[in-house]
C-alpha cells in the first residue's frame, strides 16, 4: 500500500515509518547534544563526518557499500555513546551523538544502507 508520494518515489508504509524513525533519531541525538551543553560550531562541523567513508567507494562498489553501511549503522555510535557513558568519556558521547544525528538525517530524507550493486541501490528503496 502506497501512503505518500516524495518527489517521483512514492513511499509505502514501512518506508514512511523508517524515514519518522530517522527523523526522531535526529531530533533526540541535538536535544541529548544540547542538554549536554557542547559545541553547535563542533556539531556543524562534524555532521557530514561520516560520508567520508563513500571514498569506499573508490576501491569498488563491493569495499563502498561495506564501508559506507559501517559508518552508517546504529550500532557502532551507539556502542560509543554507551562506552562513553560508562567511562565518563564526554568527546566519545559528543562523537557518538553527532554520528546519530548524521544517520538519523540521512534515513529521513530517504538515504539508506547500500547494496554492492550500486550507490542508489539502497535498503529504503526497497521497502
Amino acid at each position: 500500500m502506497m501512503l505518500a508520494k516524495l518527489g517521483t518515489q512514492r513511499l509505502s508504509m514501512p518506508g514512511l515509518l523508517l524515514r519518522i524513525e530517522g527523523l526522531s533519531v535526529l531530533i533526540v541525538a541535538g536535544v541529548l547534544y544540547g542538554y549536554q551543553s557542547y559545541s553547535w560550531l563542533v556539531f556543524a562541523l562534524l555532521l557530514l563526518a561520516p560520508d567520508l567513508a563513500m571514498l569506499g567507494y573508490l576501491l569498488g562498489p563491493t569495499i563502498g557499500s561495506i564501508s559506507y553501511n559501517l559508518m552508517h549503522t546504529y550500532a557502532l555510535p551507539l556502542s560509543l555513546a554507551l562506552i562513553s557513558l560508562l567511562a565518563g568519556a564526554p568527546l566519545g558521547l559528543q562523537l557518538a551523538l553527532i554520528w546519530l544525528a548524521h544517520i538519523g538525517m540521512d534515513r529521513a530524507v530517504g538515504y539508506g544502507l547500500k547494496y554492492p550493486t550500486g550507490f542508489k541501490d539502497t535498503h529504503l528503496e526497497r521497502v
